[in-house]
């Protein structure tokens, strides 16, 4: 019996989560870039893409407003809202993408089998100008010009991951 065409379809998507602390600045951030970078591709019906917190703070609350100004004056434009990234996710996602050791540390935190732990990458290790276990800094408590700076880190670390992505293809 042959599979159904969702099935054959849904087999075929890579499943994406990018983590930060609080799910309101980093990783909603690189899930906006993400979605952007594959719709420009022409790929985005390849990916399911989220982005989740390790901490609860912010739970359900929109991204902050000035990495969104930021996002805007570079045509991008996200919302949604705050989710604490949850022990389930481990299996659910095929990639795991933190921004800094803290949460990769959060996530060890939760147990993983080391199967699960292969997922987890650092977002920075896609990063041209950045290496393995690099950090995306949290610009949380800076000023607007902090949040310029990552989202240039993010959108160069993002751009090096979907290129990653699509070569494996």
């Amino acid at each position: 019996m042959l599979p159904h065409i969702s099935e054959v379809i849904l087999s075929q998507v890579t499943r994406i989560c990018f983590v930060c602390l609080g799910n309101i600045v980093r990783s909603p951030l690189a899930k906006a870039l993400f979605i952007y970078q594959t719709q420009q591709a022409g790929v985005g019906q390849k990916y399911e893409v989220d982005s989740a917190g390790t901490a609860d703070w912010f739970v359900g609350e929109p991204p902050d407003l000035r990495m969104r100004r930021v996002a805007a004056r570079h045509g991008i434009s996200h919302d949604g809202r705050a989710r604490q990234f949850r022990p389930v996710d481990l299996d659910r996602f095929d990639w795991i993408v933190v921004m800094d050791e803290d949460n990769y540390d959060d996530l060890r935190l939760l147990e993983p089998t080391s199967k699960q732990m292969q997922k987890v990458h650092f977002l920075r290790e896609f990063d041209p100008q950045g290496g393995p276990r690099v950090e995306v800094p949290d610009p949380y408590h800076d000023g607007v010009e902090r949040f310029e700076l990552v989202y240039e880190v993010i959108d160069r670390s993002v751009r090096g991951l979907l290129d990653r992505l699509e070569k494996t293809e």
